[in-house]
């Protein structure tokens, strides 16, 4: 064999070698060099994860020992969730009064809880001081009376009372039910129960002749507006209250040829 031939004999094996061994050692670079890269990402969402939990978890304790997370009231400072429950000074003051028993002050407690702005010393009706209610003034109808406060003053001017009468103003604590028309009584023989409330509120034109079985006997007040009031004046109930509720200017008018016993102009 010739000394060339003999030199690429072994030159050959060591080429093929050296090939082998840099493509493994580059496999080998490549495979491992993405490692550390990998681990960071791991890491990394390993890092979130547990940043994520401390943050629900502090977020869960915020909630439970009380902390306002976030706003829990509208724009308009009513409560965004309401509540059935008592709060703690309500259960311990109301807790141990029987279902049918009236608790003094609750109606307010409630409300003042759901609506931090109610006004507790707000009258029911208005009277001939009700210019001094100045945020309600400031609104159209039916959100308040801006515009109708001359006509107003002219009916109040006429009216006797401005509370539920003397016998009902005297009770300290006065239980009230709300009896609407909808027909969801018919049947349920509930009257008798409902004429035992100190308050009974009837709306437009809810039925009481032929119907007493199933929804009592007792009207202390019956709110309406012209659309849905009792036509004939021989069907109210002549010693309950006829409470006026307005939803525009046009009602005022109504209510004051009714008062004034004007002759109705339809335009």
């Amino acid at each position: 064999m010739k000394a060339t031939h003999k030199l690429l004999f072994v030159l050959c094996p060591v080429l093929v070698l050296a090939s082998i061994y840099y493509s493994s050692w580059k496999l080998h670079l490549h495979v491992w060099g993405q490692k550390p890269q990998k681990d960071a990402e791991e890491s990394t969402v390993v890092q979130t994860k547990v940043a994520e939990v401390k943050r629900i978890a502090e977020m869960e304790t915020d909630i439970t020992v009380g902390r306002i997370v976030g706003s829990v009231y509208d724009k308009q400072g009513f409560l965004l969730q309401l509540d059935t429950k008592l709060s703690l000074e309500l259960t311990y003051k109301y807790g141990n009064l029987s279902k049918d028993e009236c608790k003094p002050g609750y109606v307010k407690a409630k409300m003042s809880s759901i609506y931090p702005k109610f006004m507790k010393s707000a009258p029911m009706f208005l009277d001939r001081n009700f210019k001094r209610l100045a945020k309600v003034s400031s609104y159209l109808p039916p959100f308040g009376f801006k515009t109708q406060e001359k006509i107003i003053d002219n009916i109040l001017s006429e009216t006797k009372n401005y509370g539920l009468g003397e016998e009902l103003d005297s009770h300290g604590c006065k239980r009230c039910i709300i009896v609407g028309n909808g027909g969801i009584l018919s049947n349920k023989s509930l009257g008798v129960r409902i004429d035992g409330y100190d308050v009974v509120v009837r709306l437009n034109e809810a039925p009481v002749s032929g119907y007493s079985r199933d929804v009592g006997t007792k009207t202390t007040m019956r709110i309406t507006y012209p659309e849905g009031a009792i036509q004939k004046p021989e069907n109210y109930e002549k010693d309950s209250l006829f409470v006026f509720s307005a939803f525009k200017p046009l009602d005022f008018k109504w209510l004051r040829q009714m008062v004034y016993k004007e002759k109705l102009v339809r335009k």
